[in-house]
Order: structure tokens, then sequence, then C-alpha cells
């Protein structure tokens, strides 16, 4: 037996450093559950006392023995495989590479850059909040209680009877007056959803620029001035600003803003329809009981808040006039910005 261990030993070295070896059906040849290492072992039992453990460390050495050169042929050829991929995809460093396109800010996200510089500029710092929003803070806090009118114009995405997509930036003002003591000077940008039918002007996710101004003293005129400042950096030092009464249930009093045209400068022109005149936002004094609602002593304090439509500010500007060509990733129509 100690005759047939070596000889196995001496052949599977011998095929082991083999070059075409493959070592998966050595080992199984050799020391698999029918290997030949294991029908050896298997014989042991027909040995004297004496002769088992001679034979047993034997075995345990040609075992050891077999394991260790499969191992270090198996390292062997992993080495040469490694070489030969790494010759086969050597890079030339020094050759110029690909280039890669380039693009650039969308319109919209540039708007809102803009606007939002402009308003910075004038002492105003940005806030946020969640898009997915409780129905307190989207409209009971706003003054707008269950069964209003104007939840029946808003067409509100409702998850639950408590939650819902926030259809206005209006509810991250509530968070800052009930978090913030007042001078309050913040504009709230971000994405707003109402259920509206998809068209040239309406769109059911669109983008919103809120302003909010709360301290002691503030009046209509302080709006209007604000206003005027962002007009002019925004559509040029010659435009205009006009207000025409109008009724939001968050604000009194309230206010549409125009700004002239600043094409046709008021003479009527195609893109404010020949009226000289474009509406971009709505604005107005906080009402007291939204003030109350958050904590905020009205017989103390006033304030006025705005809100715009990016998209319409956006189209305004550039004489757009479908706001789909927004969102449908057109590089013809979005190569012009």
């Amino acid at each position: 037996m100690k005759e047939k261990l070596s000889k196995i030993r001496l052949e599977a070295l011998e095929q082991i450093a083999s070059p075409d070896a493959n070592l998966e059906e050595i080992k199984i040849k050799y020391l698999g559950k029918k290997g030949e290492l294991t029908a050896v072992l298997r014989g042991m039992g027909a040995l004297t006392a004496e002769e088992r453990p001679v034979v047993g460390q034997l075995a345990n050495e040609v075992r050891e023995s077999i394991e260790t050169a499969l191992a270090e042929k198996m390292k062997e050829l992993q080495a040469k495989a490694l070489d030969a991929r790494l010759t086969a995809e050597k890079l030339d460093v020094t050759m110029p590479g690909s280039p890669a396109p380039v693009g650039h800010i969308h319109p919209l996200t540039r708007a809102q850059r803009e606007l939002e510089d402009i308003f910075i500029g004038m002492g105003f710092s940005i806030a946020e909040g969640p898009e997915v929003e409780l129905d307190y803070y989207n409209f009971q806090a706003l003054n707008i209680p269950e069964n209003h009118p104007a939840r029946d114009t808003q067409d509100t995405f409702y998850i639950t009877d408590n939650i819902l997509l926030r259809s206005q930036t209006s509810p991250v003002q509530v968070r800052v007056m009930e978090q913030t003591k007042p001078p309050i000077r913040i504009i709230s940008p971000g994405r707003v959803y109402r259920s509206d039918a998809l068209d040239a002007t309406h769109s059911p996710l669109f983008h919103q620029l809120e302003g909010l101004v709360i301290d002691k003293g503030i009046t209509m005129g302080d709006l209007k001035g604000t206003l005027e400042v962002f007009a002019k950096k925004m559509f040029g030092e010659e435009t205009k600003i006009r207000f025409r009464p109008h009724h939001f249930p968050f604000t009194e009093p309230s206010a549409e803003v125009d700004v002239s045209c600043f094409v046709c400068g008021v003479k009527g022109c195609r893109l404010c329809k020949g009226e000289g005149w474009i509406e971009i936002l709505g604005a107005g004094m906080v009402h007291p009981f939204v003030l109350s609602n958050c904590g905020i002593d009205p017989e103390e304090y006033s304030g006025f808040a705005f809100g715009l439509g990016i998209e319409r500010i956006t189209m305004a500007r550039y004489g757009i006039d479908d706001i789909r060509l927004f969102y449908e990733n057109d590089e013809r129509f979005l190569e012009q910005f």
C-alpha cells in the first residue's frame, strides 16, 4: 500500500506540472470521493494495527502534497491570465480622449437660480419644505378651511384625507412662521402639484417661488417696492408694474401683479396679446388670521407675501407659448437656452 500511495503522489504531481493540466479533473481523480487516494484509504481496514498509523500518515502527506501542488499551479495560472489580460487591455494614456458632450442648465433651473439671486440680493433667505404635505399646512393654516371654495379651484392630489401633494409652496411659509420669530424674510422655491389637464398653459407638475416678509410696520408700499426691484432686475430697468385688486384667502388686501411688456413697452404685441401688460404673480398683505395661526401677534407684526409661477416667468421672458416644451426633453428646444 505504501508503494501505491507513492505512485499516486508521483502521477498526480506529474499531471499537475503538465502545461495543459486540467486541475479540476486532477483534483477529482485523486482527491474526490471516488478518487484513487480515497480508494486506497478504504483498504486500510485490512492492515495490521502497527501498519495503520504509518500508512495513514503517509496518506495524509500524499494528500497534502497534491493539494499544495494544485494550489501553487492555480496561483501560477491565475497570474499568467492576469498578465495576458493586462497586456491585451493596455491603454495608451498619451492618446487624446473621446470628447464627451456637455449639457447646460435647463431653462427652468436657470430662471429659478436667477430669481433666487435677485431676492437673496434683497436680503431674503431660501426656505424649503416637504412636497408631501399635511392638509393643515396646505390649507387650514392659510385660512382655507374645509369646504372653502378655494379648495375646489386647487384640484389637489390627495393621498389620504389628511395627506396630499402640496398645491403651492405656501406651507413652507407657515412652517417658517411657526418655528421662527420675526423678522422673517424668506423665499420658498420648489415643485408643486395640481390635478390639471395637460395643455399649452397647464401642467399637473410645475414650479413656484413664493416670498414672505414679516416684521413690525410692514406695509403695502414695502411689497410694491420689493416687486418693482424684482421686475426691473428680471425683465429690464424700464419695466413697470401694476396692481389689480384680487382675492386670496391668505392675504388681505390682495392683488394680481402685472409687468409692462418688455417687448413692446405697453404698446401691444403678440407676446402680451395686445394688452401691453403681462400677469406674472399674486401678492398681498398676510391675513391676520394666518399670523395668529402661526403664533405671531397681528397687533404687533404685519407682513406681505407673493407667489409666482417659474414656468410663467420663463415663458414670458423667452416668448414660449407651450408649457409642455419644458418637460418633453426635446434637444431642439432645450439647445436654444
